[in-house]
């Protein structure tokens, strides 16, 4: 749901551009074509007038092995929350899918559940139970964060048991924001372990967390630090430590908790570096939520939209610091999709890395919603979802697809807080190749009631990402790269929407 405490705002500052061939790009720049087709994974089913329909928005996938699973909002509610949270599941590394909606979550799923709307998706697999789980936030009708609920399956995400109630609000309390992750190392002392974390909004958005020792069926409450959060992406090290990078409530820094006795209690925080960011053009809703992965060593890569490298923090970066213990980060470091110049703005980032690779080998891939021009309106910012990657660690990256776009931020679903698809995306590697589901949009204008006048749905890159060696060093600006107009999904597509 996402219920922001107010940060600092740092103004922004427009950057010079030229046009070439009727396109905006950086001067001196040519614009580079970049066609990657996308495969529609779902889209809006329901109907009911209170929410805006077709919209799914903010996605969450995981992969292991050739499985992949997204989970992600259907029916997007103007002041918080979906009709049902949807998920899409591909077997074949992203050559397939099927799809459906959780049952037993809101008063519109089949069959109806006891939550008025479900928000905050985040889906993660279980090895040592074979089960897949997605979490969500249930909501009531008056937009309060009633409980925190696991569904789960047992055959490979293509089917879905009602959902276990990992917490429930009492009093004052107003849950929001939830995440959750799995022990998947055999060699670890607490292979099969659950993780999940969330906050208390109610209550100053206070850390809370739990842990399930049985594939997702039963939860226990951790002992956390008396701490203020919001936007937690707990891991798992190959040795057991759980490693949690988040925000701290007002998203003014990226900070740490960790675990050593498998999630029975946290330490910290610990400082990972403070926060500049600048906001994004076109009432678009977006933050500095941090995005986070860990490698085959226990190496812990979090990343973060950041302006601090930019002259007058005209535009935002995504920023990565790194820590094998999660007590001590290196300082951030900017993925050099653009140059310093540049006036395309780089935000909303989910990492992914290869679980096979470590170290000074290996391969990320960098997955992040981008403007053009970061001087813009809702109908005219040109915005895609592009691509980065690395296979030395993140020492030198390649700059490698703009995945879809460009959509108009007023084409997708309009929340209290602005334009929205999401406030994260996920990203994750199957059979070496990045998959990144997002949420694109075609020309509409959302009215609520109408059921066919929006036109936002998941989509996903067809073939993959592969990871590409890189060029660019963090230290030296790329060589004047763009963003491609690219060409949209196919019109036989389109009906999906």
């Amino acid at each position: 749901m996402r219920v922001r405490h107010v940060r600092p705002v740092v103004a922004a500052a427009a950057a010079a551009v030229a046009l070439i061939g009727g396109q905006m790009a950086l001067a001196g720049a040519s614009p580079r074509p970049d066609n990657v087709p996308v495969t529609v994974v779902s889209h809006d089913p329901y109907t009911n007038t209170t929410s805006y329909h077709q919209t799914q928005v903010e996605p969450d996938t995981y992969a292991y092995g050739s499985t992949i699973v997204s989970a992600f909002q259907s029916g997007r509610f103007f002041d918080g929350g979906s009709s049902n949270v949807g998920w899409a599941t591909s077997t074949d590394a992203g050559q397939t899918w099927t799809h459906g909606f959780l049952p037993d979550t809101t008063v519109y799923a089949t069959p109806a559940g006891p939550y008025a709307r479900a928000t905050d998706p985040a889906v993660v697999y279980d090895p040592a139970d074979n089960t897949w789980l997605i979490s969500a936030l249930a909501l009531d009708s008056n937009v309060v964060g009633r409980a925190i609920i696991v569904s789960r399956s047992t055959d490979g995400g293509l089917t879905w048991s009602d959902p276990v109630v990992v917490a429930t609000a009492t009093g004052s309390q107003n849950f929001d924001k939830d995440w959750i992750t799995c022990d998947t190392w055999s060699q670890s002392p607490h292979y099969g372990n659950c993780y999940a974390e969330w906050d208390d909004n109610g209550n100053g958005n206070l850390l809370m967390m739990s842990r399930s020792t049985d594939g997702g069926q039963t939860w226990q409450a951790s002992t956390v630090p008396d701490d203020t959060v919001i936007g937690g992406q707990p891991l798992v090290q190959p040795n057991g430590d759980v490693v949690m990078p988040i925000d701290n409530a007002f998203e003014g820094s990226v900070e740490s908790f960790v675990s050593t006795n498998g999630g029975q209690s946290y330490t910290g925080p610990y400082q990972v570096a403070s926060i500049d960011s600048h906001t994004e053009a076109g009432d678009l809703r977006s933050g500095p939520l941090p995005s986070a992965a860990v490698d085959s060593a226990g190496k812990v890569y979090v990343v973060w939209e950041d302006c601090r490298f930019r002259p007058s923090c005209s535009a935002n970066d995504i920023v990565m610091s790194t820590s094998t213990n999660g007590t001590s980060w290196s300082s951030p470091v900017r993925i050099p999709v653009v140059s310093t110049s540049s006036p395309v703005d780089l935000f909303l980032p989910g990492i992914a890395v290869d679980r096979n690779t470590s170290g000074g080998s290996a391969h990320i891939g960098v997955a992040m919603y981008a403007y053009r021009n970061t001087n813009c309106t809702a109908s005219s910012c040109q915005m895609y979802l592009a691509y980065a990657s690395s296979t030395n660690g993140g020492s030198t990256w390649t700059y490698k697809s703009t995945v879809f776009g460009p959509i108009h931020p007023d084409w997708l679903a309009p929340t209290d807080q602005g334009y929205m698809v999401g406030d994260y995306i996920g990203a994750a590697i199957a059979d070496g190749n990045a998959f990144s589901v997002g949420a694109d949009a075609v020309a509409g204008s959302c009215v609520l009631g109408n059921n066919t006048s929006c036109h936002e749905a998941m989509v996903a890159p067809t073939t993959g990402l592969p990871g590409i060696a890189g060029g660019v060093a963090h230290a030296v600006d790329p060589d004047q790269r763009v963003l491609s107009h690219h060409t949209q999904i196919p019109a036989g597509d389109k009906t999906a929407f």
